[in-house]
């Protein structure tokens, strides 16, 4: 009898003790699959749907030009105790709020009071241009220009760690080279946007030996490595890219040339900053069958340079469609819009920008005909 009541007994503790193990080691496989295949949590109830239905994910991309902040216009927003920003963009704000994701270009270093704040030719900006920006629905800023280097490392690192502070992602000047390796990838609605920052110079002042991750600059073999890593990662590759002539309307072929290259490489999305004036949007026809999108200049956004165009500006938005099946994912980028804008002020006091086809109230003569005007500029590669 004593025999008979041992065996059952072992037999509980033996599966008790198999059951177990087997439960820790699936607890185990498990979280490793999951560090594995969801590194977000966002992707973990998306992959289980692709074996049950297709799937269809939209998000409308926006980009803004030359946040270019001189010194007339920081002394217009400061109220005698701090610097308020928020008011020079109000008029705007339901216009920059539309897009899913927003890029701006940051043309000026906000590198803070303490560094000097500064204008033409070196240029230093309050942090407060930074929360206006964010305020108004910007998403992440473009460094890489030819102002970066400023006011040095200092200023590299005093910008850095301010965006930082208040979680405004940049791309195109690092803290180091570890930094300068950190893809920037926004996710929005399960599409992965990776956003790189390239300059053609820094008006000659020399980058740091052994610095090179300061700032991004134009070299073919470094963007074919960065573009080629992000495609691994994302679904999407958005190139901010600082170019050509001052003032000039119209892209100059060496602009038009690296834009042939980088969508080959494959971008798919260009966005180009410099002329401080507008340059028409294009589609470009890759060799492998893609279209990448293009607009060579966004001009100034807000600025106090005035008359022959360096006044207006825009808004640029293109809509991206993720399709998702058991089979895989595809691209699709559709429905390229220009908004113009422009820089109102009185004397050089309350800078404003406005939608331009409601510039009329705010004293610009003409309005609704160089609106008419600007947006036949700006489409006219398009049609």
């Amino acid at each position: 009898m004593k025999r008979n009541a041992i065996i059952p007994s072992v037999l509980i503790i033996i599966i008790c003790s198999t059951l177990a193990s087997f439960l820790l080691i699936q607890q185990s496989q498990d979280s490793a699959e999951n560090e594995k295949v969801y590194p977000a949590k966002e992707h973990k109830p998306r992959s289980s749907l692709r074996l049950n239905r297709d799937m269809t994910e939209r998000i409308t991309l926006g980009a803004i030009g030359d946040i270019l902040i001189h010194d007339k216009i920081y002394k217009d927003a400061f109220n005698g105790a701090a610097y308020q920003f928020d008011p020079m963009f109000e008029n705007v704000k339901p216009l920059l709020e539309k897009p899913d994701v927003l890029t701006a270009n940051q043309e000026s270093l906000i590198g803070g009071q303490a560094l000097g704040l500064s204008s033409y030719p070196r240029f230093n900006s309050p942090y407060e241009v930074a929360d206006a920006l964010v305020h108004t629905g910007v998403d992440i800023v473009s460094t890489a220009n030819n102002h970066t280097l400023d006011k040095g490392e200092k200023g590299v690192k005093s910008e850095a760690d301010y965006l930082e502070s208040i979680g405004l992602p940049h791309v195109g000047s690092f803290l180091n080279e570890k930094d300068r390796q950190n893809l920037r990838i926004l996710t929005k609605n399960g599409i992965k946007l990776a956003f790189l920052s390239y300059t053609y110079g820094t008006n000659g002042i020399p980058v740091p030996d052994g610095k090179d991750f300061l700032v991004n600059l134009n070299n073919r073999e470094t963007m074919k490595e960065e573009i080629h890593r992000a495609k691994k990662q994302a679904d999407v590759v958005v190139m901010s890219i600082h170019w050509g002539n001052e003032y000039q309307r119209i892209p100059t072929k060496e602009q038009k040339d690296l834009a042939n290259f980088l969508a080959n490489e494959g971008v798919d999305i260009i966005f180009g900053s410099h002329p401080h004036v507008l340059q028409p949007m294009e589609w470009i026809k890759t060799a492998d069958g893609r279209r990448t999108f293009v607009i060579y200049s966004l001009g100034n956004f807000i600025s106090a340079q005035h008359s022959d165009y360096k006044d207006i500006g825009g808004l640029t938005t293109i809509d991206i469609t993720k399709h998702i099946s058991e089979k895989g994912s595809s691209i699709e980028f559709s429905n390229p819009v220009f908004y113009p804008t422009y820089v109102s002020s009185k004397k050089n006091h309350s800078f404003r920008v406005v939608p331009l086809e409601k510039a009329g109230s705010f004293g610009f003569r003409n309005a609704e005909a160089k609106y008419k005007e600007i947006q036949a500029h700006m489409l006219q590669w398009l049609r």
